[in-house]
Formats: C-alpha cells, structure tokens, sequence
C-alpha cells in the first residue's frame, strides 16, 4: 500500500549521501548507505556459496554412482541440478566482489560453512532423498537471509529471492523423483 503523501511533505534525496556516494570511487557500487550491513551481507553470502559448491559436488557424485533401471534418468537430473547449483554460486561469488567482499572457496572449510550436507549414498532413493533433504534446507536458509536482509540491500535480496525459487523446484523435482 502506498503512504498518502501530504502537500506539506516532499520526496527529496538526501543531498549529502549523494555527495558521499561521489567519493570513494575504488568502492565500485558499494555507496556509504551499505553501512555497517555490508560485512553481514558478505559473511551470509559466503556460506550461501559454500552450500552452493558443497551442492554441486553432492549432486555430481550423485550422477556419476548411480545405477540401476531407473538411473538414467535420475542421473541426468543430477547433472542438471549440479549445473544450476554452479550457475547460483557463480552469481552468488559475483555479487561477494561486487559488495568489495571476498568469495570464500576454500576446500577446508566448505562442508563446515554449508548448510547442506555432502552425501555418499550409493542406493538411488538414499540419493534422491539426501538431495531433497539439502533443497528443502537450503530453501530455509534462503527465505531466513531474504528476511535479514529485508530492504537493506535490495540487489542482493533479489539475488537470493531468484535462487530461492530455483531450489524450491528442485525441492518439488526431487520430491517427484522420491515418489515415482
């Protein structure tokens, strides 16, 4: 709903943020109304995109041991989502360095920065499980950082609602796949 603006109210910039935001240029897009988010936003990313790479390597591992009658087809869903999975932790690194942030991709401390779990069923159902066990906490854990971010930072609110809605299909994929 829109606030009803009276004639005695003005919409006006705030002159001395735009004065601020023609300094600092090496800080690229992050302007001074980033404020003390920005570290938090950086830190949340980080461990999106450690959930995001530990996903992909649980879903290729998945792809490459699977087996039996219907595995093909299973497989070949795995590959997909560890793709998608990729393409999430690429934007996600980019929008980290675009915030003057550094991405985090360090092997060492993935698994414990991920809200996801790694996964070596060798049973297809176990794998399809396993994988929609880690969608469903990764929709969580992203519908929790669009709501801390809230208005603060709208790019990167958008961001995480977009990849949001690609694992609540993965979600509703592996779901399908459990039930077939």
């Amino acid at each position: 709903m829109r606030k009803n603006i009276s004639q005695t109210e003005s919409l006006t910039l705030d002159e001395s943020a735009l004065e601020a935001a023609a300094t600092h240029l090496d800080d690229g897009a992050v302007t001074p109304s980033y404020g003390p988010w920005r570290d938090g936003i950086v830190r949340l990313l980080n461990d999106a995109l450690a959930t995001e790479l530990v996903c992909v390597l649980r879903y290729k591992r998945h792809h490459f041991t699977a087996h039996g009658m219907a595995s093909p087809k299973v497989a070949e869903e795995f590959m997909v989502h560890a793709n998608e999975e990729a393409a999430h932790a690429d934007k996600l690194a980019q929008r980290i360095v675009q915030l003057g942030g550094e991405p985090d991709f360090s092997p060492d401390s993935l698994s414990g920065r991920s809200h996801a779990d790694y996964d070596t069923s060798s049973e297809l159902k176990a794998m399809v499980r396993a994988n929609l066990v880690a969608e469903r906490v990764a929709v969580e854990s992203y519908r929790q950082m669009i709501g801390l971010i809230g208005d603060t930072d709208p790019t990167t609110r958008r961001l995480l609602e977009d990849i949001l809605r690609d694992e609540e299909e993965h979600a509703d994929e592996m779901k399908d796949l459990l039930e077939s």
